[in-house]
């Protein structure tokens, strides 16, 4: 989500060839593990007049996010990029995020004029997964920049503070008003990056 631009994860492939699949590889793992959180957190935000479901879900997502940093970590320090990898990790943060997203405008925690950020954040990122896919399929790199890093990071703080929500509130008074005033802030870096994105895309094709 999303995630894949804070780590560069496990979607690098070394260098001369395609990475083999390696699918029980630790990277590999963590991934699965992000993947299988995704409906755990839903599930909990699905029944979130609970306080302690909210807390629960809070703390199945901050892992998720810190396996993705992981997955990638790891796998360039022991050399474990992998095929499966590459497919997979993209697909388990937008999967992630869009879950959240989807699940906390459901309990009106996004609502509002609010709900045109979460709407600017998933259209990017079906957007700008598409425009990688259809460049790597013909070899062309689209690299990751430093604000979309630092797009991911924000957003990923946004939606830890949207689910604590009303249960944050208890002890951060504005819990949920901090979490929307970045997850407009990450909207803003995400159309941003997305319209970068589609201008080197754009400059292939003219060139082509």
């Amino acid at each position: 989500m999303f995630l894949r631009d804070m780590a560069l994860s496990t979607t690098r492939s070394p260098p001369g060839g395609r990475a083999p699949a390696r699918p029980w590889s630790l990277p590999n793992i963590l991934t699965y593990g992000r993947v299988l959180a995704v409906p755990v957190v839903a599930a909990c935000l699905f029944g979130s007049d609970e306080f302690w479901m909210r807390w629960l879900a809070l703390a199945l997502f901050t892992v998720a996010a810190i396996t993705d940093f992981l997955d990638g970590y790891l796998a360039r320090m022991w050399s474990q990029q992998s095929s499966l990898g590459q497919m997979l990790d993209p697909i388990a943060d937008k999967l992630l995020v869009a879950a959240c997203l989807l699940m906390l405008v459901a309990d009106k925690t996004i609502s509002s004029w609010s709900l045109w950020a979460a709407i600017v954040i998933l259209c990017r990122e079906i957007l700008v997964s598409g425009l990688r896919e259809f460049l790597a399929g013909l070899r062309v790199p689209l690299p990751v920049s430093t604000v979309a890093k630092w797009k991911t990071a924000m957003q990923l703080a946004a939606i830890g503070f949207l689910i604590a929500g009303p249960a944050g509130e208890r002890l951060l008074p504005g819990t949920t008003t901090i979490g929307l005033c970045l997850l407009w802030l990450s909207a803003i870096l995400t159309f941003y990056t997305g319209w970068d994105y589609m201008k080197a895309g754009i400059r292939y094709f003219i060139d082509e």
